[in-house]
C-alpha cells in the first residue's frame, strides 16, 4: 500500500487518475398513471444515451403527488428536480417565479406543439411545462351492450340521454354497471367532472364579480344528475374511485358507458389490458344547455422547479421524454396505440398512429373543442375549463369535493353540499381579496 497525495492509502493497482464522477441522480416526482409508467420503463434508453445522469423516480397517486410537489415548490424545498404538473399549476407557479422556462433544443419543434395546449403551459409567451401527454374527457362506452338495448350514443347527447342508456344496460347481478363516474373527492378528480357538467348546464365557478356560483340552478342541477346517475346505475364503491380504479373495472367488462379523460381510449382498446378492447365506442361529452365546457382540457407536463439541483440535466431529461422522437420510442417498444397522445400535430399526422388508434379522430376532436377562455355560457373572468387558474382555486376544489363526496354517500343532501361548498369558497375568495 502507499500514501498518494490527497492522503488515502490505496493499492498501486487501482490508483488511476482521474477518477470518474458520480453520476448526478436525477429526481423526477410523477403521478401513477400508465403513460408515467411506461416512461419509468423507457427511462433506460435516456441512461444509456446519458450515462453520467441516473433517473430516481417518486410516483405518487395524483392526490398525494399535488401536495407533495406544492409543499416543495413553495418552501424551495429541492427534493425535486423534475415535477408534473398540469395546466392549472403552470402559469400561477410560473408567475411566482417557481418554475424555470423550458429550453427546448434544436430538434425539439416547439411549433409542433397543439396551440391549446401549448397556450395553457405558458406564461408571458414563454413556456414553462412540456407536455408529456394531452386530454380532454369525452364518452366511452360499450357498443354492443348499448346495441342489445335497442340504444344509441351519439356526439353530444343530452345527460338525460346518458341516463336513459345507462338505466338500460344496468345489470349488476352479471357484474356489469350502467356507468362508471368519478367520486373520489379532489379537484382533479370527482370536481373535474362535476364542474364540466356544471358547465354544461349553463353554470360557472365564478361570475364577472368573482363571486363564487355554487348555489345557483345549474350546479344544482349538475350535481343531482350526477348523484342519480352513481347511486342507481354505477359500481359499489364509486366515491373511492378515481381514474386507474375506473380503468381496471372498465377493462374487466363491468362499465357500461364511463366519462372521463381520453387518454383512457388508448388502455380500454389494448386487447393486453382490457377484455372488452373490441366493443369499445367513442362519443362526444353530454350537454345539458350548451356545449361550453362541457369537456374538460389538461396536460400533464414536466416542469423544473427553481430549486432543482441539476436545471441542465433535467432540461436534458424534459426534452427527450416530451419530444417527437419518445413518441416514435414508445411506438416502436410497445404500439403506435400506446404513445402518448394530445401533445402534438405530428402525432396526429403519423398514418401508422391513425390506422392503430381508432380513438384518434374522437380524441383529437375533443382536444380541439377545449377552449380556456371560452368555457362558460355566461362571461367568467378566469381561465380555465375544470378549474379556475388562481391560487385559491386549489383549496376551494378540495372542499367542494368532499362535500360532493358526501353527497355521493347520502351524509348530506345536494343542497346541503352547495351550500357548504359556496360557504368554503367565500371565505376564500375573501381572504384573497377579490371582493370584501
Amino acid at each position: 500500500m502507499k500514501r498518494i497525495a490527497s492522503g488515502a492509502l490505496c493499492a498501486s493497482l487501482f490508483c488511476l487518475s482521474p477518477i470518474a464522477s458520480a453520476a448526478t441522480d436525477l429526481v423526477i416526482a410523477t403521478v401513477n398513471n400508465g403513460h408515467m409508467i411506461e416512461m419509468q420503463k423507457l427511462g433506460k434508453f435516456f441512461e444509456q444515451a446519458n450515462p453520467d445522469i441516473k433517473l430516481k423516480w417518486v410516483t405518487l397517486e395524483e392526490g398525494v403527488l399535488r401536495q407533495r410537489m406544492t409543499t416543495d415548490i413553495a418552501t424551495k424545498g429541492g427534493q425535486f428536480d423534475v415535477m408534473t404538473i398540469g395546466m392549472y399549476e403552470t402559469p400561477i407557479w410560473a408567475k411566482k417565479d417557481w418554475l424555470l422556462p423550458i429550453k427546448p433544443d434544436a430538434n425539439y419543434d416547439v411549433n409542433d406543439l397543439l396551440p391549446s395546449i401549448r397556450e395553457g403551459l405558458s406564461y408571458k409567451g414563454k413556456l414553462y411545462a412540456a407536455p408529456f401527454y394531452g386530454e380532454s374527457s369525452m364518452i366511452m362506452y360499450r357498443s354492443d351492450l348499448v346495441k342489445k338495448a335497442g340504444m344509441s350514443i351519439e356526439d353530444r347527447p343530452t345527460w338525460a340521454h346518458i341516463r336513459e342508456v345507462a338505466a338500460k344496460i344496468h345489470d349488476p347481478a352479471n357484474g356489469v354497471y350502467g356507468i362508471c363516474l368519478r367520486g373520489k373527492p379532489g379537484w382533479g378528480d370527482n370536481m373535474a367532472l362535476i364542474t364540466t357538467m356544471a358547465n354544461s348546464y349553463g353554470g360557472q365557478l365564478f361570475d364577472m364579480k368573482w363571486q363564487p356560483q355554487f348555489t345557483s340552478k345549474p350546479w344544482k342541477d349538475a350535481v343531482t344528475t350526477y348523484v342519480d346517475l352513481l347511486k342507481n346505475f354505477g359500481p359499489p364503491g364509486s366515491s373511492s374511485n378515481s381514474f386507474n380504479e375506473i380503468l381496471a373495472l372498465y377493462n374487466e367488462g363491468k362499465c357500461g358507458i364511463w366519462i372521463d379523460a381520453t387518454i383512457a381510449a388508448s388502455f380500454i382498446t389494448d386487447p393486453k389490458q382490457s377484455k372488452v378492447a373490441d366493443k369499445v365506442a367513442f362519443a362526444q361529452s353530454p350537454v345539458a344547455v350548451t356545449e361550453r365546457g362541457a369537456n374538460w382540457l389538461w396536460a400533464w407536463s414536466l416542469a423544473i422547479p427553481v430549486s432543482s439541483k441539476h436545471a441542465d440535466a433535467a432540461q436534458k431529461f424534459v426534452n427527450w421524454a416530451t419530444s417527437k422522437d419518445y413518441i416514435k420510442l414508445v411506438a416502436k417498444e410497445t404500439s403506435w396505440a400506446n404513445v402518448p397522445t394530445g401533445t402534438r400535430k405530428s402525432t396526429y399526422a403519423t398514418p401508422e398512429f391513425n390506422k392503430a388508434a381508432k380513438f384518434a379522430a374522437a380524441e383529437g376532436k375533443a382536444i380541439a373543442t377545449g377552449r380556456p377562455n371560452q368555457s362558460t355560457l355566461p362571461p367568467s373572468p378566469y381561465v380555465g375549463v375544470q378549474f379556475a387558474a388562481i391560487p385559491e382555486f386549489q383549496s376551494i376544489g378540495v372542499a367542494a369535493g368532499q362535500q360532493m363526496t358526501s353527497a355521493l354517500l347520502g351524509k348530506i343532501t345536494v343542497d346541503q353540499a352547495l351550500e357548504a361548498t359556496q360557504q368554503a369558497a367565500d371565505r376564500e375568495m375573501r381572504k384573497g381579496g377579490y371582493y370584501k
